[in-house]
């Protein structure tokens, strides 16, 4: 039990110690194949499932339209899916309407109340389920404190900066101990560098309280830094779903390879594989080794075709002598100094591919539109399936 510190002054609210999470809060949440469509209309959720585990920090991330909002609006219980299940602790709550799902919820506007000042809003949920006024407030002080914000407690929502109000809203949706905590692009109106605060604080605030979230978002930064595991969506799927630096460095498909991060895209033809490395060879008839990906398998465009994804970071801008896994040729047409990397762009097999580096710029002789050669690692590039996204 946490002790209150009765205040000398009766106006002025008992502080408390804040509470440590010593283990996850919150419940299990597993999407089980869920479709949705609208009045008989075609399906703009196909066949999503996922786990939320507690503790977890889980972001929903693709482009507008992608289906994001709308998985997210059926674990909160403000839509429900045409097919499928929702499970909150090993019960289906999917026909359940969202005030009967222990879920705080924030969405891009804070929904503060104008006329409450910020203690009264982070009570209001728990007024709402009828706990007594005196834990009600004791419950409220505790998560202001884990906030940052006890020392505006008398505040209105006005008299607060943008990620102050963000804060309280973080506040009024952890204070009932919820299962789960659904953020459905919260920082999207905040300027970048205030985002990237809260980007941290979030995060900071999530390790205290320990409680599991389910983000939604259409940034590949934010989901990069924040994320325990991404499910990235396209057209009403999740095409790939795994850690941060499982689907950048071993993406599945041309779509997430683009959409997390920058990447350039070679067609080319396999020439044989023995399972680990397989042999291809590009347009102009240069020849490259790749690995085979661990998981996820491949599907081809045509008898033979393949699709490699090479991240600019991951290509070398080769010397005379020097040799790679694979190899092609082209003509340097841009160079640019960014401080700390240099950002070539280089023409071949009829498209333009770029180079990032940390090494300093290369010496003056390799000149903009001169031959270059490009080499790489067997492991750095990757097969993709060319799944119709």
């Amino acid at each position: 039990m946490d002790s209150v510190t009765t205040a000398a002054d009766p106006n002025q609210v008992p502080r408390v110690t804040a509470i440590s999470a010593d283990r996850p809060a919150g419940r299990r949440v597993e999407v089980s194949g869920v479709w949705k469509a609208y009045d008989n209309g075609p399906y703009v959720l196909e066949d999503v499932s996922f786990t939320l585990e507690p503790g977890e920090f889980l972001t929903l991330l693709g482009p507008s339209g992608s289906g994001k909002t709308t998985t997210l609006m059926m674990v909160a219980g403000f839509e429900q899916p045409t097919r499928g299940e929702i499970r909150v602790g090993g019960r289906n709550v999917a026909r359940l309407p969202a005030e009967q799902r222990n879920f705080g919820i924030v969405f891009q506007g804070y929904a503060l109340f104008p006329h409450m000042t910020v203690l009264e809003n982070v009570e209001f949920p728990l007024r709402m389920r009828g706990l007594a006024r005196r834990e009600g407030r004791r419950r409220s002080m505790d998560m202001l404190e884990k906030v940052g914000l006890e020392q505006f407690f008398k505040r209105r929502p006005r008299e607060l900066s943008g990620g102050q109000q963000q804060r309280v809203a973080l506040a009024r949706a952890l204070v009932f101990e919820p299962d789960a905590l659904l953020l459905d692009e919260p920082l999207g109106s905040l300027d970048k560098r205030l985002r990237e605060t809260l980007q941290l604080e979030i995060k900071a605030i999530q390790r205290r309280v320990g409680i599991s979230i389910l983000f939604v978002t259409h940034d590949q930064d934010e989901a990069m830094m924040m994320s325990d595991n991404i499910a990235v969506m396209w057209n009403g799927r999740i095409v790939q779903l795994g850690s941060p630096i499982e689907i950048y460095q071993h993406p599945r498909t041309p779509f997430v390879a683009s959409f997390l991060g920058e990447t350039n895209l070679l067609a080319a033809t396999e020439c044989g594989t023995d399972g680990k490395v397989t042999q291809v060879r590009f347009a102009d008839g240069s020849l490259g080794l790749v690995r085979e990906p661990n998981r996820g398998g491949r599907v081809r465009t045509a008898e033979g075709d393949v699709v490699l994804s090479l991240r600019p970071e991951r290509i070398r801008l080769l010397g005379p002598c020097d040799s790679a896994d694979g190899v092609i040729s082209g003509i340097l047409v841009e160079r640019t100094f960014l401080g700390r990397q240099t950002r070539y762009v280089v023409e071949a097999l009829g498209q333009k591919l770029i180079v990032s580096t940390s090494e300093p710029p290369l010496p003056n002789e390799l000149s903009l539109g001169k031959p270059v050669r490009l080499g790489w690692a067997r492991g750095d590039a990757q097969l993709l399936a060319m799944i119709h996204d």
